[in-house]
């Protein structure tokens, strides 16, 4: 999956994670007055050292302000003005804590939920696109998006954002004060801090586009690993292990790769940053050291200003090395961004129809489609259905009669043309008013993980058993799964795999009934099936037929034998159409193919052997 290229990194995940964030203020700002107490502690932690320092084991009068708060009689107890500064060491301390509690608990909520929030968003959004989006783009790549770049982003908001906001506050409230202890002092801080951001913002760009190309490569690692996964029974019937452990080798080798090319920035940030920060403590204990033998400083004072100077850098620090994060933080919000901002939905318009169809009859009037845009899939179609008809299509693999049967239901739309149910263009109805009447069978029926009952009721969610049972029974299934270990609370396995395919199939006409549809499209509803199983599952589609628009879209011709119209197409276009011995007393396409299939059919019976002479 290939995505647009941004602009700035992280240049929009500050506007993404807001967007998430936003409904979650009150949170927010119990989370800013939790780091402001935290922050306020923080400034607070050397002080009580100084006054024990100057002011009770030197000779410093205490401040004014404290003097008057301690009182006469404390104020002048050495050994008191102790005991209130251990006690306010405990409180400092109490504070910090329950700030942490309150970030640590709303801001994990905080987090959650806009993950939360964001994965319903973008599934969502893909689940309005047309089918042209997912035909072109690798599941493997949305689904890496959905979970780890939305898991990295929550990540970022419940850990490192804190993290950061903290240390912004703490980096602007410690140079206030060490501006008001000592002018020269925090001179010589500011004049370190801009080296030490250039060194930072030098090497940030590398380790974006170091955690742009991870992302790509551990995408590849999800594709591999869910393809070989899923088809494990080609893989094993191949012998095709040793190729697919290549691969992930591979695409595994790549990303370790490309993880470890941003190492070197990573790896030189806290060296880099403890130098500066050790040749500032130096200038300053140097410079202190005289200050203190001239008597312009207390001792105190000095052990106050070492204390935030080592907590100045140490947000900077960790700034430095959470910068890692935001970078991956960013090139995750540029893939889910990426998804967000594509708009490949079905439109709707604002004053469609809320009703579906109820009657069925179908329209084509001069159709057309391209999936790319470039090469025509349909030319020109027009026929007509009407109401309860059987109709039949047929032709060569590729001529667009599997296309057909996707335009109806709007799973992409016509480039050309127009498409009428019931008089109403199907771009006039409601998307899920529109498919709430069209029951789909298809080849390849897809069972989701759950029971029987659920795959069924799929069809309508909150049916009740009563009409699941039905459904089944039309279906002619019902038989089968009374024989199942739990009867319709029988787990089904993943795609349904522990059930035969004619199994599958009748569940699937069983989920196509309770829809009570009007149209029913039969998308070569037999072809993967044998004889035998064949002739259960027409009987159950022959059963559910009456009284509806039935479009089956046919490779076996037996299928459509009784239809009451037959279309057939090649390269895009009806080229014939008409009843089954019309259609065979014309001698054409469809002749030809039933020719095929009757050869392919006699060549396929058994051959006895001659009875003994």
């Amino acid at each position: 999956m290939s995505f647009p290229p941004r602009g700035q990194p992280g240049a929009g995940m500050s506007k993404l994670i807001f967007e998430f964030v936003r409904p979650y203020r009150r949170w927010v700002v119990i989370i800013l007055l939790a780091m402001f107490a935290q922050t306020v502690a923080s400034l607070a932690t050397p002080w009580p050292l100084k006054i024990v320092l100057d002011n009770a084991i030197g000779a410093q009068p205490l401040p004014k302000w404290l003097a008057w708060l301690l009182g006469p009689s404390l104020a002048d107890d050495r050994m008191g003005i102790v005991a209130m500064a251990a006690l306010a060491i405990v409180l400092i301390t109490a504070i910090n804590s329950v700030g942490n509690f309150f970030n640590f608990y709303y801001s994990e909520s905080v987090g959650q939920w806009a993950a939360d929030g964001m994965r319903m968003r973008v599934f969502r959004h893909l689940d309005r696109f047309s089918l042209s989006y997912f035909d072109k783009t690798q599941t493997a790549s949305l689904l890496s998006t959905i979970t780890d770049d939305i898991t990295m982003i929550q990540s970022f908001v419940t850990s490192s954002m804190l993290d950061i906001l903290i240390d912004l506050l703490t980096i602007v409230g410690m140079f206030a004060v060490i501006l008001w202890l000592n002018f020269d002092f925090a001179l010589i801080t500011l004049g370190a801090t801009p080296l030490f951001l250039l060194f930072v913002l030098r090497f940030r760009q590398s380790v974006v586009q170091a955690s742009r190309e991870l992302r790509r490569k551990q995408s590849d690692i999800v594709a591999i690993v869910q393809e070989g996964l899923q088809s494990m029974r080609v893989v094993l019937a191949f012998g095709a292990q040793d190729t697919e452990e290549a691969q992930l080798s591979k695409a595994s080798r790549e990303t370790v790769a490309a993880a470890l090319r941003a190492r070197k920035a990573r790896s030189l940030l806290w060296p880099a940053t403890g130098i500066v920060v050790s040749i500032c403590t130096a200038i300053v204990v140097w410079r202190g050291a005289g200050l203190i033998l001239s008597g312009a400083m207390t001792i105190g004072e000095l052990t106050v200003f070492i204390a935030y100077l080592s907590k100045f850098f140490t947000p900077l620090q960790d700034l430095a090395n959470i910068s890692n994060n935001i970078a991956q933080a960013a090139v995750a919000a540029e893939r889910v961004r990426a998804i967000l901002d594509i708009d490949m939905s079905i439109p709707e318009r604002s004053n469609a129809r809320k009703e579906g169809p109820k009657a069925g009859e179908i329209i084509f009037d001069k159709v057309g489609f391209s999936y790319d845009g470039a090469k025509p899939v349909l030319r020109d179609v027009s026929f007509g259905i009407k109401q309860g008809q059987f109709i039949g299509i047929v032709g060569p693999t590729g001529c667009g009669k599997t296309t057909v049967g996707s335009l109806i239901p709007r799973f992409y739309d016509a480039t050309q043309g127009n498409i009428v149910i019931d008089g109403v263009d199907v771009r006039d109805y409601k998307l899920q008013a529109l498919r709430s009447r069209v029951g789909l069978v298809l080849q390849d029926t897809v069972l989701f993980r759950g029971t029987v009952r659920d795959n069924i009721a799929y069809g309508r969610p909150g049916a009740a058993l009563k009409e699941i049972v039905e459904a089944a029974r039309l279906a002619d299934a019902d038989e089968f799964i009374a024989k199942l270990p739990n009867g319709y609370d029988t787990e089904v396995g993943e795609r349904g795999l522990r059930l035969s395919g004619g199994q599958r199939q009748r569940i699937g006409i069983a989920r196509a009934i309770i829809r009570s549809s009007t149209i029913l499209i039969l998308d070569e509803p037999t072809a993967a099936l044998d004889a035998e199983a064949e002739k259960i599952v027409m009987k159950a589609l022959n059963q559910i037929m009456a009284g509806r628009t039935v479009i089956t879209i046919a490779h076996r011709l037996s299928t459509i034998r009784n239809a009451d119209n037959i279309f057939v197409f090649k390269d895009g276009s009806i080229v014939e159409q008409g009843t089954h011995d019309e259609l065979v007393t014309l001698d054409c396409v469809y002749a030809g193919l039933y020719r095929v299939q009757f050869a392919q059919a006699e060549a396929a019976k058994p051959r006895h052997a001659a009875p003994p002479l």
